[in-house]
């Protein structure tokens, strides 16, 4: 069986402290050949990149020694303790967790209309197979070439946090309140009134269309607060409709929003 010998970089952070009598180019041209400086060591950092395999005991010895030669002796020290700490305990490596949950191509959502003073605020959603909210669009009038391609770019970066994994609930609290103008009275939407800016506007929309936060809204919800998921789970229909409605559009309220036609009797007989 082959031994293989790991051979392991580290990358020192210190720093010398030289004393000159002078501080001239001449004694600057010369400080790097002091050999009376004062060795502080700041910081010793495993170099993964550089970590490679060599051929057998031997190189260890002769490696250990150009280490010892090279670097003072606190130094060595010092690298000598992080490798005896390095096998003790393993090195946890965290993982960047960047797995993107795309958007289905064809999708389920909402378009809201809404004047806030005398501008128009278009919000389009887009949601999961499952009604979660995935991607954002804010339209607006009256405004010049730059303030709307902000707010697109905006809005991509929302809807590029949202697909990466950040819940709704942080962007709600961080926009919420936000004040700049256009503010004032909202026409167009039932649930909201008054908005102080179009941030404010438009994340009160989505916290209250998709995580139902009524103490957002000014106004009480016009059906009632009943819970379909803990007696109507088995319902057939009640699925069906859940899975091609938009979940911001109903506002979950999708026994509300059904219209009984079991009794509506449909003629398909063409007559000769």
């Amino acid at each position: 069986m082959k031994k293989y010998l790991v051979e392991t970089y580290y990358t020192c952070t210190f720093k010398t402290v030289h004393f000159l009598n002078n501080l001239d180019d001449s004694e600057m041209s010369k400080i790097d050949q002091r050999t009376d400086g004062e060795v502080e060591v700041i910081d010793v950092k495993l170099n993964n990149r550089k970590t490679k395999k060599i051929g057998g005991k031997k190189d260890e010895k002769i490696t250990n020694n150009k280490i010892e030669k090279k670097l003072p002796e606190n130094i060595s020290n010092q690298i000598k303790v992080q490798q005896h700490e390095n096998k003790t305990n393993p090195i946890n490596l965290k993982l960047k967790n960047s797995s993107r949950f795309k958007m289905p191509d064809r999708r389920k959502g909402y378009i809201q209309k809404a004047q806030i003073g005398d501008h128009k605020v278009y919000l389009h959603t887009g949601e999961y197979d499952d009604g979660k909210i995935g991607e954002i669009f804010i339209d607006t009038n009256k405004e010049g070439e730059l303030v709307k391609a902000m707010m697109n770019n905006f809005a991509i970066a929302i809807s590029l946090g949202l697909q990466y994994g950040v819940p709704l609930e942080e962007y709600v609290d961080a926009f919420i309140d936000t004040k700049f103008e256009p503010s004032g009275n909202v026409i167009g939407n039932d649930r909201i009134l008054s908005a102080s800016s179009i941030l404010d506007y438009v994340f009160r929309e989505l916290a209250i269309s998709y995580l139902g936060k009524e103490e957002l809204a000014h106004t009480p919800s016009i059906s009632n607060s009943k819970n379909i998921s803990a007696n109507n789970t088995d319902d057939k229909f009640l699925k069906i409709v859940k899975n091609i409605t938009s979940k911001g559009f109903v506002r979950s309220n999708y026994e509300e929003k059904l219209v009984d036609l079991s009794d509506v009797r449909i003629n398909l007989k063409t007559k000769n």
